[in-house]
């Protein structure tokens, strides 16, 4: 797939945008509001932004810089995320917001003009320049639902979601690898009605297995920030079923998921 990078650089300025003016309009006392995610808060969500925001723009300028840093990681382990959450947990809300803006202007910018094939290193394997973008894309998302659904805000979708919906089903492999569960043999593809009606397919022609349904719940689901006994999604076949059931767009640990609300189980056929 032929990559328009400063489409790209556009849609993640968009949704940048969107969580920003969620942000902009909340009082001080807000920003410590409990999220979806357990143990954090607004303040925490936009933070872990933030600081990996700052992250990609370095890992891009100063590679070497970005890998020598790399030990605090190895430090922390797992816990690195609550790590970063927890040491800026009592910023004040306009310096948070201000650290926000600044450092999302700084890696919008400097990723201007850039190879979308240049490689770049990471938390674990090097990724493109444009898959980086397209984490970052998804990783404003993913915490915008978090922090929307803690204020009561309904998400809207957009056909930006194409980005997460297309890292959801190339990280299908990444998935299994990270429980150490084999990856399907079989064809899997996805078929999705996108916000605007139109359909989105990805996957090879006449595959085995499909997982159908919303796009939006598909990458609720692929995000974690949705179980899918909450959503429309439909699934033909174990292996699709069993996919939709560790289905991870971030590169972390296994992630817990979200409980259902749902007393009714996904649908499967």
């Amino acid at each position: 797939m032929v990559i328009d990078m400063d489409k790209l650089l556009k849609d993640l300025s968009l949704e940048s945008e969107v969580l920003i003016d969620l942000l902009d309009h909340l009082d001080d006392w807000a920003w410590n509001i409990q999220t979806p995610a357990e143990g954090w808060t607004i303040q925490d969500q936009v933070s872990h932004l933030a600081y990996f925001d700052n992250a990609a723009t370095l890992a891009l300028k100063e590679p070497d810089r970005f890998n020598s840093e790399l030990a605090n990681v190895i430090a922390y382990g797992e816990d690195f995320p609550n790590e970063i959450a927890k040491q800026n947990h009592n910023m004040a809300p306009d310096k948070l917001l201000e650290w926000f803006k600044s450092a999302r202007t700084a890696l919008i910018s400097s990723f201007h003009g850039v190879d979308p094939r240049s490689r770049l290193p990471w938390y674990g394997p090097d990724m493109s320049a444009a898959s980086s973008i397209t984490a970052r894309l998804m990783e404003t998302w993913a915490h915008g639902v978090d922090i929307a659904d803690a204020l009561g805000v309904r998400v809207i979708p957009t056909n930006r979601l194409f980005h997460i919906a297309h890292l959801g089903y190339a990280t299908m492999p990444f998935a299994h690898l990270l429980r150490e569960i084999p990856i399907p043999q079989v064809s899997i593809g996805v078929e999705l009605i996108a916000p605007d009606g139109s359909k989105w397919t990805f996957g090879p022609p006449d595959p085995a297995e499909v997982v159908s349904g919303d796009a939006l719940d598909f990458c609720l689901v692929v995000t974690q920030r949705r179980n899918l006994a909450d959503t429309t999604i439909i699934t033909s076949g174990p292996n699709a079923a069993n996919w939709m059931q560790i289905a991870q767009a971030f590169a972390s640990t296994p992630g817990p998921g979200r409980k259902p609300t749902l007393k009714e189980e996904s649908k499967a056929n």
